[in-house]
């Protein structure tokens, strides 16, 4: 997968690692890069095409798909976390409706014109999906839920030519991370980590150098060998999913 002539749809692309996954998508040559967060704002490159996009909006998701014409790269970036102590229902219903169901409603919304093109889907995951931080656990719970879903999406899409990739982000210097006094990348490193491994063809990418201290490990881990015996129980009828 390469970017130069791509269409790509990047969603919480207002600020932080979504605004530099769209800057780095039209410096490796995107055709078309579709910005989506929840207001509309002004860019002034004309390969630039903003869409109010609400992840947790049906009516909003919908709009969206008629909109985009082709899409080849499906960037699920668009998140939230909060400090808890998981006292509060509200709290955790609020980060899995943005974190795991705001990218899987996207991605089925997103799916036939995926298909279409042989594309690929990135979600933009954490370390907190792999081991829980405590300070912020519902976000950990989120992403852990939608690294699993990035899991079995990658197995029932894959008769189809989809591929799916999970970014496992360390500490990155962006609004979500104030307040951490740890070292943090930037948000551009991020995003050419993300679409370096995407290009390499890196299932689970590990775009900065805090997530890179553990790649190695994981690749030839216990863990990832079980998702690959798992995904070899996906019966040939389940292939036509979404």
């Amino acid at each position: 997968m390469t970017i130069k002539d791509k269409a790509v749809l990047v969603t919480g692309a207002n600020r932080g690692i979504g605004q530099a996954l769209v800057v780095d998508a039209l410096s490796r040559g995107a055709k078309r890069v579709y910005a989506g967060a929840r207001h509309l704002f002004s860019d002034l490159d004309g390969r630039v095409t903003p869409l109010m996009l609400d992840v947790t909006s049906v009516s909003q998701i919908q709009r969206a798909v008629g909109e985009v014409d082709t899409l080849d790269i499906l960037i699920n970036n668009a998140g939230v976390a909060i400090f808890d102590d998981l006292s509060n229902p509200d709290v955790i219903e609020r980060h899995l409706a943005v974190n795991l169901l705001g990218p899987l409603k996207l991605t089925q919304a997103f799916l036939p014109l995926l298909k279409r093109s042989k594309g690929a889907i990135v979600n933009n995951l954490s370390l907190a999906a792999l081991a829980a931080l405590p300070v912020i656990p519902a976000y950990s719970i989120s992403k852990a839920a939608a690294f699993n879903m990035t899991q079995s999406l990658r197995a029932l899409l894959a008769g189809h030519g989809v591929s799916v990739h999970a970014a496992f982000l360390g500490p990155i210097d962006t609004d979500m991370n104030r307040g951490f006094e740890i070292p943090k990348a930037s948000p551009e490193s991020a995003a050419r980590g993300i679409f370096d491994g995407l290009e390499k063809g890196d299932e689970d990418i590990f775009p900065d150098p805090a997530s890179q201290s553990i790649a190695d490990g994981w690749r030839d881990g216990a863990v990832k060998a079980l998702e690959r015996q798992f995904a070899g129980f996906v019966p040939e009828s389940v292939v036509n999913w979404g």
